[in-house]
């Protein structure tokens, strides 16, 4: 077991020794705290029709989710009834949860070094899904390509959603704090 007393992640560690500097040089802030920081990670699983057929898929999202993050995930459900899409209100739909701290350095460092490569015909992440304001939005088509899910298990694979929210305040900084991640844009 980890003393979390004395445990820094490794991002956590190469952002605080030589990211803060190069970034404050690159973009000449005057103060410590306009430095660019992560935010949070939010992951989401949206089951969508197939959990209109079977309940049982949303709590397996759900499951597989909380493995990958290692932070129980919440189970989203419907909002209001959709007769078309046989969807009713309160039927759970997917899951979602939201990483900071620790947890979400730690994320983006399985995230960049072991499930990216991961993805077959992979050529790099865009580097156009900025938001304006600085988070970055990016889609996996399937979620085995992470270490935690056995393969042999997984009765379905689900894709994932993964929104990075910085304290950047323009695309150019949060692009530049990636970047520094060694997250592997393409463009």
């Amino acid at each position: 077991m980890l003393d979390t007393a004395t445990y820094t992640p490794r991002l956590k560690g190469v952002y605080n020794d030589t990211i803060r500097a190069a970034l404050k040089e690159e973009f000449g802030y005057k103060n410590e705290m306009m430095i660019p920081r992560l935010d949070k990670i939010v992951l989401n699983i949206g089951c969508g029709a197939e959990a209109v057929r079977d309940s049982k898929k949303a709590k397996s999202a759900q499951e597989d989710l909380t493995t990958i993050a290692g932070q129980k995930a919440l189970t989203t459900i419907a909002k209001k009834s959709i007769a078309g899409f046989r969807v009713r209100e309160d039927m759970p739909l997917g899951a979602k949860v939201t990483l900071r701290g620790e947890r979400m350095y730690e994320f983006l460092d399985r995230l960049i070094t072991i499930a990216m490569p991961r993805i077959r015909d992979f050529r790099g992440i865009n580097g156009k899904s900025f938001d304006g304001r600085g988070n970055y939005a990016m889609g996996l088509k399937e979620h085995i390509v992470f270490p935690e899910i056995d393969f042999d298990k997984v009765d379905e694979t689900w894709g994932m959603d993964i929104v990075i929210a910085t304290t950047a305040k323009t695309d150019a900084e949060a692009k530049a704090l990636l970047k520094a991640f060694n997250m592997p844009f393409n463009s």
